[in-house]
């Protein structure tokens, strides 16, 4: 099923189609950085510049360049530069292990990373087991308005404690340094690699998932297309991350291509949620719904006029029936005549293909498809498509489906398929049916996945990490519930026969836990054993262990 619009993708680059942009909305605001905003002629300007400057590096065409940073204007910047010249970003989580920081840099060959200054120490550590050959550095106080950036400077960024050297290059002289280089790029089209995203991997390290100029140009346009509510001028609170597909996708480059406000925001708190919407007043908001759970819970919006709100999106993990009603009660009670509107998608097709419509609604569904995005329900890896309203595995075939994982066939082979109708699918690994009008329902991942405050954690990669410590003998990580984050991993250990558990032992783990693994999949809570419970056939039967973690919480 899809939805029967048919839309134009140009053959172009990620740029071209945002440099049409800044062509047509020139005096309009591309962005907006605590106050600091630019209009799309100085954005585009400002990419010139970027651009020039990696050229001045030797940046070339087909290049990785990893981009290690938060939602800045440095950020979404030297993401369209690098198109610009037809290298490729990388994106890599700021708060990442420094491990997996020097397993992204690797598998890309980058010798350029763009960071924020707190991974410098973290890159620093790896500088000498890495390709790398310059870190351009950025602070969020460089683009703050003046006053605000030294207010930064002597509170939280006092607490920010790196050591520099010749390695390091800071940004104003990065770009200086691209003054009276040839601007004359070159042009790239739609099949040409744009960016590098990451999955975390069911067995051993995350993979690369490889996204096209398509891919990008595709979403951003269905997503306008599905939406159906966006101008131009719109504001959109870019809450999700840059280094994620929700982030970069939707809340920047679908925003940039329809002309609208990108308020960009390095930190979320839900705790401060209240003051952006009352600061910004944002007609879009997307989130996970644990954002819209803070948003409930928010005393600060009693009686707050939120009238300026036109779309409300949730997507990243699943939203339950009751959080919609709660949600939609509650934005119809503050003006909005609304309804908060789940999506489904994976970084696999950059984020969404499916959204609930904006005036139509099926208890339980994710919505319909994007425009030219098609969705089959076939019996778990096969071909074989079930009957309507039987459940099986979902995929997907449309032009914002991955180019592949990077540098790994035999894992793009295993998720990639070509079918007998000629089109390539997506099989995703989750489970759900579709009903006779069309609309899907999720129902749940055949895959042992971890949705925590809409971040992917997989056990097994984390087990890997803990069980690579010298007295572990095995480990388990499950999900338990968690009052904001919906969902935490906790992992379950069995010590080597000749040590003992102690609070000692615990530290050990623990700091081994933090040097391999980024923050957000930190185990949070960590419980020894004797033995773990075995399924018939030996392999550990950790859904006996999420039915006891169920049970203890229901009592």
């Amino acid at each position: 099923m899809n939805r029967r619009t048919q839309l134009q993708y140009p053959d172009c680059s990620v740029y071209e189609l945002v440099e049409q942009s800044i062509h047509k909305y020139g005096n309009q605001i591309s962005y907006n950085y605590f106050g600091n905003k630019k209009t799309y002629r100085e954005f585009g300007q400002y990419i010139d510049e970027c651009a020039r400057a990696f050229k001045a590096l030797g940046v070339r065409a087909g290049e990785c360049v990893s981009i290690c940073m938060p939602n800045t204007p440095e950020a979404v910047i030297a993401f369209y530069a690098l198109n610009k010249i037809g290298a490729i970003a990388n994106m890599i989580h700021p708060l990442s292990a420094e491990n997996e920081i020097k397993y992204y840099v690797n598998l890309t060959q980058s010798r350029y990373i763009v960071a924020i200054d707190l991974a410098y120490n973290k890159i620093n550590n790896i500088i000498t087991e890495t390709s790398l050959e310059k870190c351009i550095q950025v602070s969020v106080k460089d683009s703050m308005p003046a006053l605000l950036g030294f207010m930064y400077q002597f509170t939280k960024g006092r607490k920010v404690k790196a050591e520099y050297n010749s390695f390091f290059l800071s940004w104003r002289k990065f770009i200086r340094q691209g003054s009276g280089v040839n601007t004359d790029f070159g042009k790239f089209n739609g099949s040409h690699t744009a960016a590098i995203l990451y999955s975390g991997g069911t067995t051993g390290y995350p993979k690369g998932i490889e996204l096209t100029n398509l891919n990008f140009n595709a979403l951003a346009m269905q997503s306008f297309a599905a939406c159906e509510c966006l101008r131009p001028k719109d504001t959109v609170l870019a809450i999700m991350p840059v280094f994620h597909g929700f982030g970069l996708g939707i809340c920047i480059h679908t925003v940039q291509y329809f002309g609208g406000t990108s308020i960009l925001l390095p930190q979320f708190s839900a705790a401060g949620f209240h003051k952006l919407i009352r600061k910004y007043k944002p007609n879009i908001i997307a989130g996970v719904p644990t954002l819209y759970e803070a948003m409930l819970r928010n005393k600060q919006l009693e009686n707050y006029d939120l009238s300026f709100l036109k779309c409300v999106i949730s997507g990243g993990d699943s939203l339950s029936v009751s959080l919609k009603n709660k949600v939609d009660t509650f934005l119809q009670s503050h003006g909005a005549n609304i309804q908060i509107r789940e999506g489904y998608g994976l970084t696999e097709c950059v984020t969404g293909s499916c959204l609930t419509p904006c005036n139509d609604y099926r208890e339980g569904s994710i919505g319909i498809p994007y425009p030219d995005t098609y969705y089959k329900i076939v019996k778990p890896q096969t071909e074989e498509e079930v009957p309507c309203g039987e459940d099986g595995e979902i995929i997907i075939s449309g032009p914002s489906v991955m180019k592949g994982y990077y540098n790994s066939n035999e894992e793009t082979d295993k998720v990639l398929k070509t079918l007998s109708d000629g089109r390539i699918w997506l099989y995703t690994g989750d489970l759900g049916c579709i009903d006779k009008d069309g609309f899907v329902y999720f129902k749940q991942r055949i895959k042992r996945v971890i949705i925590s405050s809409g971040y992917n954690i997989f056990p097994q990669y984390v087990e890997n990490i803990i069980d690579s410590h010298p007295d572990v003998l095995m480990s388990c990580v499950i999900g338990i519930p968690h009052e904001y984050k919906i969902q935490v991993p906790k992992a379950f250990i069995v010590l080597k026969n000749d040590v003992e558990a102690s609070d000692e032992i615990l530290k050990q783990i623990k700091a081994h836990c933090e040097m391999n693994l980024a923050k957000y999949s930190l185990p949070y809570e960590y419980e020894f054993r004797d033995e773990l419970p075995k399924t018939l056939v030996g392999k550990i039967a950790y859904s006996r262990l999420e039915e006891e973690e169920i049970s203890k919480n229901e009592h």
